[in-house]
């Protein structure tokens, strides 16, 4: 009996490290730089930069042509 005690401890032990970690990788994930000011800057929608078309994420040919040229058109 002591034994499946252990076990269950061991298993409750195990659940809250996994819990902590997740959680811990969860708040600090750094934030996406990309904002919505940009759109309003240029005029053009988030989806003329980036593949996905609400923003953030990777970015298209002209997302990476507008972030090397200092995020200017």
């Amino acid at each position: 009996m002591a034994t499946f005690a252990k076990l269950i401890m061991a298993s409750a032990a195990a659940a809250f490290v996994v819990v902590a970690a997740s959680w811990a990788v969860i708040v600090t994930a750094p934030t996406a730089k990309a904002t919505a000011q940009y759109a309003q800057k240029t005029g053009k929608p988030c989806g003329y930069c980036h593949v996905n078309p609400g923003g953030g994420g990777k970015l298209k040919a002209a997302g990476k042509k507008f972030q090397k040229n200092g995020h200017k058109m």
